[in-house]
Protein backbone atom coordinates (compact mmCIF):
# COMPACT_ATOMS: atom_id res chain seq x y z
CA UNK A 1 0.00 0.00 0.00
CA UNK A 2 1.35 3.39 -0.95
CA UNK A 3 -0.03 6.77 0.14
CA UNK A 4 0.01 9.74 -2.24
CA UNK A 5 -0.86 13.39 -1.67
CA UNK A 6 -2.04 16.14 -4.01
CA UNK A 7 0.01 19.28 -3.37
CA UNK A 8 0.91 22.60 -4.94
CA UNK A 9 3.31 21.85 -7.80
CA UNK A 10 6.92 22.52 -6.83
CA UNK A 11 7.36 24.79 -9.88
CA UNK A 12 4.37 27.00 -9.01
CA UNK A 13 4.74 30.35 -7.29
CA UNK A 14 3.31 30.32 -3.77
CA UNK A 15 0.97 33.21 -2.98
CA UNK A 16 -0.30 33.95 0.52
CA UNK A 17 -3.94 34.99 0.84
CA UNK A 18 -4.56 38.65 1.62
CA UNK A 19 -6.17 37.74 4.96
CA UNK A 20 -3.12 35.59 5.86
CA UNK A 21 -5.26 32.51 6.55
CA UNK A 22 -3.33 30.26 4.18
CA UNK A 23 -1.97 29.80 0.67
CA UNK A 24 -4.02 30.84 -2.35
CA UNK A 25 -4.64 27.76 -4.52
CA UNK A 26 -6.86 29.48 -7.11
CA UNK A 27 -5.85 28.49 -10.67
CA UNK A 28 -2.56 27.06 -9.39
CA UNK A 29 -1.03 23.89 -10.83
CA UNK A 30 -1.30 20.90 -8.51
CA UNK A 31 0.55 17.60 -8.74
CA UNK A 32 1.64 14.56 -6.77
CA UNK A 33 3.98 15.26 -3.87
CA UNK A 34 7.53 14.43 -5.13
CA UNK A 35 8.31 12.20 -2.14
CA UNK A 36 5.08 10.31 -2.82
CA UNK A 37 6.20 9.74 -6.42
CA UNK A 38 9.33 8.10 -5.05
CA UNK A 39 7.21 5.91 -2.77
CA UNK A 40 5.02 4.84 -5.71
CA UNK A 41 8.09 4.01 -7.79
CA UNK A 42 9.55 1.91 -4.99
CA UNK A 43 6.26 0.05 -4.51
CA UNK A 44 6.19 -0.79 -8.21
CA UNK A 45 9.81 -1.99 -8.09
CA UNK A 46 8.95 -4.25 -5.16
CA UNK A 47 6.14 -5.79 -7.21
CA UNK A 48 8.36 -6.15 -10.28
CA UNK A 49 10.91 -7.97 -8.09
CA UNK A 50 8.11 -10.40 -7.08
CA UNK A 51 8.10 -9.01 -3.54
CA UNK A 52 4.34 -8.50 -3.73
CA UNK A 53 1.45 -9.29 -6.03
CA UNK A 54 -0.32 -5.94 -5.91
CA UNK A 55 0.24 -2.24 -5.31
CA UNK A 56 -2.67 -0.25 -3.90
CA UNK A 57 -2.47 3.56 -4.00
CA UNK A 58 -4.42 5.58 -1.44
CA UNK A 59 -5.10 9.32 -1.36
CA UNK A 60 -7.10 11.51 1.00
CA UNK A 61 -8.66 14.78 -0.09
CA UNK A 62 -11.16 16.50 -2.37
CA UNK A 63 -12.52 15.29 -5.69
CA UNK A 64 -9.38 16.42 -7.53
CA UNK A 65 -7.26 13.95 -5.52
CA UNK A 66 -8.61 11.28 -7.87
CA UNK A 67 -6.39 12.79 -10.59
CA UNK A 68 -3.35 12.16 -8.39
CA UNK A 69 -4.43 8.55 -7.98
CA UNK A 70 -4.79 8.22 -11.75
CA UNK A 71 -1.17 9.33 -12.02
CA UNK A 72 -0.15 6.59 -9.58
CA UNK A 73 -2.14 4.06 -11.63
CA UNK A 74 -0.46 5.27 -14.82
CA UNK A 75 2.93 4.79 -13.17
CA UNK A 76 2.02 1.17 -12.47
CA UNK A 77 -0.14 0.85 -9.34
CA UNK A 78 -2.75 -1.90 -9.72
CA UNK A 79 -5.73 -0.21 -8.09
CA UNK A 80 -6.52 2.86 -6.04
CA UNK A 81 -8.67 4.04 -3.15
CA UNK A 82 -9.81 7.64 -2.74
CA UNK A 83 -10.85 8.72 0.75
CA UNK A 84 -12.99 11.67 -0.27
CA UNK A 85 -13.22 14.66 2.06
CA UNK A 86 -13.30 18.41 1.53
CA UNK A 87 -12.29 19.05 5.13
CA UNK A 88 -8.79 20.07 6.17
CA UNK A 89 -6.93 16.89 7.10
CA UNK A 90 -3.92 17.24 9.36
CA UNK A 91 -1.20 14.59 9.83
CA UNK A 92 -2.92 12.81 12.73
CA UNK A 93 -6.19 12.55 10.80
CA UNK A 94 -4.34 11.28 7.73
CA UNK A 95 -2.54 8.66 9.85
CA UNK A 96 -5.83 7.51 11.37
CA UNK A 97 -7.46 7.21 7.94
CA UNK A 98 -4.49 5.29 6.51
CA UNK A 99 -4.51 3.02 9.57
CA UNK A 100 -8.19 2.25 8.97
CA UNK A 101 -7.49 1.46 5.32
CA UNK A 102 -4.48 -0.69 6.27
CA UNK A 103 -6.62 -2.74 8.64
CA UNK A 104 -8.98 -3.42 5.73
CA UNK A 105 -6.34 -4.08 3.08
CA UNK A 106 -3.87 -5.97 5.33
CA UNK A 107 -0.72 -4.95 3.38
CA UNK A 108 2.69 -6.29 4.34
CA UNK A 109 4.35 -2.98 3.55
CA UNK A 110 3.09 0.61 3.64
CA UNK A 111 5.19 3.16 1.75
CA UNK A 112 4.87 6.93 2.15
CA UNK A 113 6.89 9.97 1.23
CA UNK A 114 8.91 11.17 4.22
CA UNK A 115 7.06 14.50 4.07
CA UNK A 116 4.82 16.63 1.88
CA UNK A 117 6.23 19.79 0.32
CA UNK A 118 3.19 21.88 1.26
CA UNK A 119 3.34 21.64 5.07
CA UNK A 120 6.65 19.77 5.56
CA UNK A 121 5.22 18.14 8.69
CA UNK A 122 7.11 14.81 8.41
CA UNK A 123 4.70 13.20 10.87
CA UNK A 124 2.24 10.93 9.07
CA UNK A 125 4.48 7.88 8.60
CA UNK A 126 5.59 7.86 12.21
CA UNK A 127 2.05 8.35 13.51
CA UNK A 128 0.75 5.60 11.23
CA UNK A 129 3.33 3.11 12.54
CA UNK A 130 2.42 4.05 16.11
CA UNK A 131 -1.31 3.61 15.51
CA UNK A 132 -0.80 0.22 13.85
CA UNK A 133 1.89 -0.94 16.27
CA UNK A 134 4.16 -1.77 13.31
CA UNK A 135 7.93 -1.30 12.93
CA UNK A 136 8.96 1.83 11.04
CA UNK A 137 11.97 2.90 8.99
CA UNK A 138 12.00 6.56 7.98
CA UNK A 139 14.08 8.48 5.40
CA UNK A 140 14.84 5.31 3.44
CA UNK A 141 17.52 5.64 0.75
CA UNK A 142 17.55 1.90 0.00
CA UNK A 143 15.01 -0.88 0.50
CA UNK A 144 15.57 -4.63 0.17
CA UNK A 145 12.49 -6.74 0.78
CA UNK A 146 12.76 -10.40 1.77
CA UNK A 147 9.16 -11.54 1.56
CA UNK A 148 10.07 -15.17 2.26
CA UNK A 149 11.72 -14.25 5.56
CA UNK A 150 9.10 -11.63 6.32
CA UNK A 151 11.66 -8.84 6.77
CA UNK A 152 12.89 -5.69 5.05
CA UNK A 153 16.41 -4.26 5.10
CA UNK A 154 16.32 -0.47 5.03
CA UNK A 155 19.24 1.91 4.66
CA UNK A 156 18.53 5.40 5.95
CA UNK A 157 20.55 8.59 6.02
CA UNK A 158 21.34 10.03 9.45
CA UNK A 159 23.53 12.93 10.56
CA UNK A 160 26.54 10.68 11.12
CA UNK A 161 26.29 8.75 7.83
CA UNK A 162 24.18 5.71 6.96
CA UNK A 163 22.15 3.50 9.26
CA UNK A 164 20.84 0.05 8.28
CA UNK A 165 17.75 -1.39 9.94
CA UNK A 166 16.11 -4.78 9.60
CA UNK A 167 12.38 -4.59 10.29
CA UNK A 168 9.83 -7.38 10.43
CA UNK A 169 6.79 -7.19 8.19
CA UNK A 170 4.26 -5.68 8.17
CA UNK A 171 6.07 -2.37 8.43
CA UNK A 172 5.88 1.32 7.52
CA UNK A 173 8.67 2.84 5.39
CA UNK A 174 9.00 6.48 4.35
CA UNK A 175 11.04 7.42 1.29
CA UNK A 176 13.90 9.88 0.97
CA UNK A 177 15.09 11.58 -2.23
CA UNK A 178 17.87 9.10 -2.98
CA UNK A 179 15.69 5.99 -2.80
CA UNK A 180 15.06 5.98 -6.58
CA UNK A 181 14.27 8.02 -9.68
CA UNK A 182 10.52 7.87 -10.44
CA UNK A 183 9.51 6.75 -13.91
CA UNK A 184 7.40 8.81 -16.28
CA UNK A 185 3.91 7.64 -17.06
CA UNK A 186 3.79 6.65 -20.73
CA UNK A 187 0.77 7.35 -22.93
CA UNK A 188 -0.23 3.65 -23.18
CA UNK A 189 -0.08 3.34 -19.39
CA UNK A 190 -2.11 6.54 -18.98
CA UNK A 191 -4.79 4.99 -21.18
CA UNK A 192 -4.65 1.72 -19.25
CA UNK A 193 -5.00 3.60 -15.96
CA UNK A 194 -8.48 4.74 -17.00
CA UNK A 195 -9.64 1.12 -16.85
CA UNK A 196 -8.10 0.32 -13.47
CA UNK A 197 -10.23 0.23 -10.35
CA UNK A 198 -10.46 3.50 -8.43
CA UNK A 199 -12.74 2.94 -5.45
CA UNK A 200 -14.01 5.66 -3.14
CA UNK A 201 -14.82 5.86 0.53
CA UNK A 202 -15.08 8.57 3.19
CA UNK A 203 -13.85 9.25 6.73
CA UNK A 204 -17.38 8.58 7.98
CA UNK A 205 -17.42 5.12 6.38
CA UNK A 206 -14.03 4.39 7.90
CA UNK A 207 -15.21 5.61 11.31
CA UNK A 208 -12.50 8.27 11.66
CA UNK A 209 -12.89 11.73 13.15
CA UNK A 210 -10.86 14.16 11.03
CA UNK A 211 -11.58 17.30 13.06
CA UNK A 212 -8.45 19.52 13.12
CA UNK A 213 -6.40 19.48 16.33
CA UNK A 214 -4.28 22.46 15.30
CA UNK A 215 -5.32 25.99 14.38
CA UNK A 216 -3.41 28.14 11.92
CA UNK A 217 -3.18 31.66 13.33
CA UNK A 218 -1.38 33.37 10.47
CA UNK A 219 0.52 32.57 7.27
CA UNK A 220 3.06 35.12 6.04
CA UNK A 221 5.69 35.27 3.33
CA UNK A 222 9.30 35.18 4.54
CA UNK A 223 10.97 38.55 4.94
CA UNK A 224 12.89 39.73 1.89
CA UNK A 225 16.64 39.45 2.19
CA UNK A 226 18.60 42.66 2.46
CA UNK A 227 21.28 43.46 -0.06
CA UNK A 228 24.84 42.45 0.70
CA UNK A 229 27.79 44.78 1.12
CA UNK A 230 31.40 44.55 0.02
CA UNK A 231 34.11 44.82 2.66
CA UNK A 232 37.68 45.92 2.10
CA UNK A 233 39.38 43.61 4.58
CA UNK A 234 38.98 40.68 6.92
CA UNK A 235 39.16 43.04 9.86
CA UNK A 236 36.17 45.01 8.55
CA UNK A 237 34.25 41.75 7.99
CA UNK A 238 34.87 40.64 11.57
CA UNK A 239 33.84 44.08 12.83
CA UNK A 240 30.52 43.96 10.94
CA UNK A 241 29.81 40.40 12.05
CA UNK A 242 30.47 41.37 15.67
CA UNK A 243 28.87 44.81 15.88
CA UNK A 244 26.16 44.85 13.17
CA UNK A 245 25.09 41.23 12.63
CA UNK A 246 26.03 40.32 16.21
CA UNK A 247 26.73 36.71 15.28
CA UNK A 248 30.16 36.55 16.92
Amino acid sequence: MVAVKRVLDYTARVRVKSDKTGVDLTNVKMSMNPFCEIAVEEAIRVREAKGTDEVVAVSIGPRQAADTLRTALAMGADRALHVHTDAEVQPLAVAKLLAAVARQEQPQLVLLGKQAIDDDSNQTGQMLAGLLGWPQATFASRLELDAAAGTALVTREVDGGLETLRVTLPAVVTSDLRLNEPRYATLPNIMKAKKKLLAATSPEELGVDVAPRLQTLSVEEPAKRKGGVMVASAAELVDKLRNEAKVI
